[in-house]
């Protein structure tokens, strides 16, 4: 957690206790620093000849339990193939908005029923630490519409009444769950020729995320590519992952 404490958390855990049980989804992957991997647990398993057992989760609840929904994002970013090319037969309510005023409009009305609609983003925008505490600070710009990153402080940006209006990212939207999520997606992935292409230099210089992807890219260009690539569309994957719908609004 604080990155200057310890040898390895995996390792770590490992040694510690008597079983160790871990869920894995390698691609909620979202930083460069992520080492939960099944090889990297695999490794110090074996280095402490511990038994490994492994178990397939093969369904899960958010989502709506739509595995079919899972499936297609994964088709639609190219994280990997499977089947479900397009939404035939899945009740899910995905829209394609012309203007993040549309999606916001939507999002806000969604929202009314139980206070579980957000409106989240790429992290393409500075987010910058004198304005963190400003909701009237708009650090997100896209032609005529403007929103503030979601507050430093207060309550939970899942939870807090206000935080509607608010834009989240990536780092304070993991691991939680909402009903309809509205995301914007920055200039960091795009669809061209047919490809889902991804540019890390696109990323806002307040994110730590990819921090130390220019210095592995002057090591090894090709390896810092294929990584970044992996992180920029796990993260929007897990930024799609609401409990009943999303509507993408493509920047």
């Amino acid at each position: 957690m604080f990155q200057n404490v310890g040898e390895n958390q995996i390792k770590e855990i490992i040694y510690a206790a008597a079983c160790s049980v871990f869920f894995i989804d390698e691609s909620q992957r979202v930083t460069l620093s992520d080492i939960g991997s099944v090889v990297e647990i695999e490794k110090w398993a074996a280095l402490e000849k511990s038994e490994i057992i492994k178990m397939q989760h093969v369904s899960q609840f958010r989502c709506n339990g739509s595995d079919g929904y899972l499936a297609w994002l994964d088709q639609a970013l190219e994280i990997c193939e499977t089947a479900n090319y397009d939404l035939d037969g899945i009740d899910y309510d995905i829209r394609i908005c012309d203007t993040p005023a549309e999606m916001e409009a939507i999002v806000l009305e969604k929202n009314c029923a139980r206070n579980r609609a957000r409106i989240l983003a790429g992290y393409c925008w500075n987010w910058l630490k004198a304005t963190r505490n400003n909701t009237n600070f708009h650090d997100i710009e896209i032609g005529d519409y403007s929103i503030s990153w979601n507050l430093n402080g207060g309550d939970a940006f899942a939870i807090s009444e206000e935080s509607v209006h608010e834009a989240g990212c990536i780092h304070t939207s993991q691991g939680l769950e909402f009903d309809y999520t509205g995301v914007i997606i920055g200039d960091d992935m795009r669809f061209e020729n047919g490809k889902v292409i991804t540019d890390y230099t696109k990323r806002a210089k307040t994110d730590n995320s990819l921090k130390g992807i220019k210095t592995l890219a002057k090591k090894d260009k090709e390896k810092a590519d294929r990584v970044a690539d992996e992180i920029i569309k796990n993260t929007y994957r897990t930024l799609s992952y609401s409990r009943k719908s999303c509507k993408i609004d493509c920047d």
